[in-house]
Parts: C-alpha cells; structure tokens; sequence
C-alpha cells in the first residue's frame, strides 16, 4: 500500500509542478528571473509536499488511531500533499523579495539532486558488500577459509546435524568453481567469434540499409528474457545433444555443461556483437585510409589496422560479457545440474556459483546454519571473481586505449 501510494503522490506532485511552472512563467510578477524563479517555487512546492508524505507515510505510529486509518488512504495522502505544496508555491511565489536569488537556490539543488544521484549505484555496492561481507564472516567462524577455497568436496547438506563428520570438507567451493568456469567459457567460446565476427561485417562490409536490417534483428537477442534461453536449453538443445550423443556412442548428462553454455553463448552474443561494433567504429577513418594507400588489402587492413587499433574496446567487451556469464542464473538453473562435480566434461551436469545460491535459499532456512550461510559465502566469491574481471576490462581499456589517439 506504501509503494501503491508513493506512486499516486509522486504522480500528482509531477502533474502540479508541471501546472505551477506553466502559471508561474505567464504571471507578471516574476520579471525579477523568467526562468530560475519558477524553478525556486517548482522546488519549494515539491519539497514541501514530499516532507508531508514522508511525515504522513512515514510515522503514523505518532498518528492517533482514527488519523491513522485517514492517512492511509491514497487519496487523501495525494490531497494534502498537493494541498500543502500548491500553499507553499503560492507563498513563496507571493511574498518573496524581488532581490530573491533564485537562480542560486536553483543552482545549489540541482547540484545536490545530481550528487545524490551519483552516490545510489556506489551506496548500493556498499551495502551490498557489508551484507555478504558480515554474513561471510559468519560463515567463516565455522569453516576455515582455506577448506572453503580449496576444499574438492561440496555438499552442505552433510553439515545439518553435529554427530556429521566432514562438515568442514563438505564446503569445499573448488567443484563449484570449475563448473562455473566450465560453463562460461563454452558460452565464450560460442559468443566471441560469432559476435566479433558479426561486428566485423556491419562496421566494415555491411551497407548501410542492410546495417539498419541486420544490426536491429541481433540485438533482439538481447531482448529476450534468460527465462525463455533456459526453457530452450532444457526442453530442446538438452535433449538434442543427448540423443546425438547416443547415437555416436557418447553418454551425454541429461543436463550437460554443453547445452548450458551454448544457450548462454548466444544470449552473449548481441553483448560482444554490440560492443566490438563501437570499438570498430570508433576506429579513425584516417587508419583506413593510409593502409589501403600503401596497397593493403581491405582484409589485411581489418587484420592488421582496425583489429588492433580497436583492441582495447574488444578486450574490455568480450571480459565484461565473460562476468556477465558467470552471473547468469536461469539458464544454469535450468539446464545445468544440481549436484558439485569435480570435471572437466562438458558432456557431463555441473553445478554453478548461482545454482547453488538458488538451491540453498530456497524455502524455509535457519540462517544460523553454515549450510545457509554458506550461500551468502558463495555470493562473497562470486563479486570478488566478478570484481577482478572488471578491474582487468578497466585496466586494459586504460593501458591500450592511448594507443592509436
């Protein structure tokens, strides 16, 4: 009911803000600063009606009983708030001095707005990272580190009753890692040649109408849910590959590490395709030119000019797609196995990071148990591994990226 009734407040302090600045700039009075003074009583209006939903929304415990059960209906919430901020404006707009600076106030709250604005993504991060962190501690009091990073046996289930040996071992994070890793370079494999190759041709070869054709249908790709790449892996190229296993003498896992990363190598490529596409394109037409000049070919100038001028772009692309897959979620859960397996095949089911954060959460948990909070462990490594990936794309685009300017 709070979400319900923060959007209707909001929606009717936008359209009062639009009325107020549409009055505002038509009345005579503000000749003293036709732009920054509507903006002064647009802020004054908003921020007066924001504290009374805050207020209202906020702590109705103050309220009595009877105020209570008032405030939380959503229009009568949307009314007092459009009440007091249409009164504020009117004030303010009334009986401010013609000297007023506005175009400061103005100034100094956009200035602010933007800064809050910079610091969500980096206070989010933060938060994110003291939640895993402390919970990660947790789990660390009852496995050792050491066990947790190299330990070659993941089964937490083991661990849910003391009279249990081997609970230390159980936790071993090794397997887990290998079938992430597995996975996401056969999705790599897949989705760097096709994708680069697919950049290639549209930023060199491709005329322009058939760039506005082909460009727009590959990034369509990226538009489909990982629901519907999971349904795909596990009720079509799943069974596929089992059966064209069988029939060349192979025993292919009814939910192999091979169907799982093909599935996720295509849902990268727009990614990759998309990113080396700007990198190309940003190449100087002056490169080009000079190599075609002194009698190259336009195959060796893609090779031996473009290719590497635009290298960095295509590094940091093709890592950012390889973090992008080791934190896909629904096409492993539904394609890939549940259970940890310390190999190499890719014919056979491993089990991922995210697989395995998935399954532990998963209903009614005691979060005091390390089973549980080996979950919260898992995800600890999973942003570390994805951290240091896009420190490496940062570095590399930073080191190379000089190169040709």
């Amino acid at each position: 009911m709070a979400f319900v009734t923060s959007v209707f407040v909001f929606s009717a302090l936008a359209g009062l803000v639009v009325y107020l600045h549409t009055f505002a700039r038509s009345r005579s009075f503000l000749r003293i600063d036709s732009y920054s003074f509507p903006n002064a009583s647009m802020l004054v209006g908003f921020g007066a009606a924001l504290l009374v939903a805050v207020t209202l929304l906020g702590i109705p415990s103050l309220l009595s009983p009877l105020a209570s059960s008032v405030v939380r209906s959503p229009l009568v919430v949307v009314a007092l708030c459009a009440l007091v901020g249409a009164c504020a404006v009117f004030i303010f707009v009334r009986y401010a001095p013609r000297n007023f600076p506005a175009h400061k106030m103005v100034e100094i709250s956009a200035r602010a707005i933007l800064f809050l604005s910079s610091t969500v993504a980096v206070a989010t991060t933060i938060a994110i990272v003291v939640s895993l962190l402390f919970e990660t501690l947790r789990f660390l009091e009852d496995v050792p580190l050491f066990d947790f990073l190299f330990g070659l046996h993941w089964s937490p289930q083991t661990a849910l009753f003391e009279d249990e040996v081997g609970s230390s071992g159980a936790f071993g994070a090794v397997p887990v890692i290998l079938g992430t890793l597995l996975i996401t370079f056969i999705a790599i494999a897949v989705a760097v040649p096709i994708g680069l190759f697919a950049a290639i041709y549209l930023s060199e070869f491709a005329k322009s109408s058939t760039r506005s054709i082909v460009k727009p249908l590959l990034e369509i790709l990226s538009g489909i849910p990982t629901v519907v790449y999971g349904f795909f892996a596990a009720l079509v190229l799943a069974p596929t590959i089992r059966v064209f296993g069988e029939a060349i003498g192979l025993q292919v896992a009814s939910e192999s590490a091979l169907a799982a990363g093909l599935v996720m190598g295509v849902m990268l490529i727009p990614f990759i395709s998309s990113l080396s596409d700007d990198a190309l394109k940003a190449v100087p037409r002056d490169l080009r030119d000079a190599s075609l000049a002194l009698g190259a070919t336009q195959g060796e100038t893609i090779a031996k000019v473009v290719l590497p001028a635009a290298f960095p772009g295509v590094l940091a692309g093709v890592l950012l797609a390889f973090s992008r897959a080791i934190g896909e979620t629904m096409i492993v859960v539904m394609a890939a196995g549940l259970a940890a397996k310390l190999t190499f095949n890719p014919l056979a089911a491993p089990t991922t990071i995210t697989v395995q954060i998935v399954t532990l959460l998963v209903g009614d948990q005691e979060f005091d148990s390390s089973k549980t909070l080996s979950a919260f462990a898992l995800g600890m490594l999973l942003f570390c591994i994805t951290l240091i990936i896009n420190a490496s794309a940062l570095f590399a685009t930073r080191r190379y990226g000089a190169r040709y300017e």
